[in-house]
């Protein structure tokens, strides 16, 4: 399977009839505000996409987590007009445990990308993943099994089987309530390091600036395998300096880093574990200064919803059975310009 260096959508802004790269050995500035602006723009945060698959597969371009039940769902609902909710289930897309072995929705044409792109170099760790494939699909026959029921069968572990993932055979399907249902599939027709390059260049795109490193804690794969990824597109990137320091982009991106903004959605309702702050380390500082909020928002339990209000996050949200509670960090303006003060509010809705 061949996947295109061309993007599946570019951002496009006036900067003149020739833009000029930037030289290889040239360090672009971008401030906070301007990162900020592409990561929404890029994640189709400031406007919702139509509704349609080809939507629904660029508001997954570099995977929606769904590890909280239906997290994935919420996404899209922040990303395309008209979801519904049965969007998750559209038969564009599929669930797979992806980086980090996390539960994930992503279309189902670019599986490989984020199966395979996982796929360990080193003989041990790739051994144990299609063993653990080559068992499962021996055990299944075709059949669709909790995983947990399937893993007490074949006297393993049931979270072991999460290893057999990367090889591109086990999908699965997690409607929240119930342990994830498995089955098996026929391996992708696409080399692993193929793949692993078009999962760097997709990271990049939506979470740059980006270094290796902060891609191998995303990808759950080794530094080592995300420096050679990185290596392998370096003739198509370009170095930068953030307020958090060096990184890169991609060179295709960069015009787009200099548009001016346009207007940013009044408010989002991003789930826990949301692309848009799916960071660690000094990333985390990049998009919310204060360390009181960033201990709010990024706890070590399970971290709540953000609250996306003009472009910046402005509070968490949480959700128990039909009860939505919100807590603001600052005091917000409704549509006639009122303002409230910072507070925590109750309601119930049907999610």
């Amino acid at each position: 399977m061949e996947f295109s260096r061309r993007p599946l959508f570019v951002l496009s802004c006036r900067v003149g009839k020739h833009p000029t790269m930037p030289s290889r050995t040239s360090h672009l500035e971008f401030s906070r505000s301007q990162i900020l602006s592409f990561r929404r723009r890029v994640g189709s945060l400031d406007e919702r996409l139509p509704a349609g698959p080809q939507s629904l597969r660029r508001a997954a371009w570099a995977g929606l987590q769904d590890s909280m039940p239906r997290a994935a769902l919420l996404s899209i609902h922040s990303r395309v007009a008209g979801a519904s909710s049965a969007s998750w289930e559209h038969s564009s897309l599929v669930q797979l445990w992806g980086p980090r072995f996390s539960a994930y929705v992503v279309a189902a044409e670019d599986l490989p990308i984020f199966s395979l792109g996982r796929l360990p170099e080193n003989a041990l760790s790739r051994r144990r993943a299609n063993d653990a494939a080559a068992r499962l699909h021996a055990f299944l026959e075709g059949r669709r099994m909790p995983f947990g029921k399937a893993g007490h069968a074949m006297g393993v572990q049931p979270n072991s089987l999460r290893y057999a993932a990367p090889t591109g055979t086990v999908v699965l399907r997690w409607d929240g309530a119930r342990q994830p249902v498995v089955w098996t599939a026929p391996a992708p027709d696409m080399d692993p390091r193929h793949a692993r390059n078009e999962l760097a260049r997709r990271y990049l795109h939506i979470f740059g600036p980006a270094t290796a490193a902060a891609f191998a804690k995303w990808a759950g794969i080794r530094p080592a395998e995300a420096r050679v990824a990185f290596d392998a597109l370096a003739g198509a990137l370009t170095p930068v300096l953030t307020p958090v320091g060096d990184a890169w982009i991609l060179a295709s991106d960069v015009a787009a880093f200099r548009c001016q903004s346009g207007p940013a959605a009044p408010a989002r309702l991003l789930p826990s574990g949301d692309t848009y702050y799916l960071f660690w380390g000094a990333d985390r500082e990049l998009l919310v200064p204060e360390a009181k909020r960033r201990a709010a928002l990024w706890t070590t339990r399970v971290w709540p919803g953000a609250l996306l209000v003009g472009g910046e996050i402005a509070g968490v949200w949480r959700r128990s059975a039909a009860a939505v509670s919100i807590e603001a960090w600052r005091r917000l303006s409704s549509a006639n310009g009122r303002q409230s003060r910072p507070r925590r509010c109750r309601c119930r809705c049907q999610i």
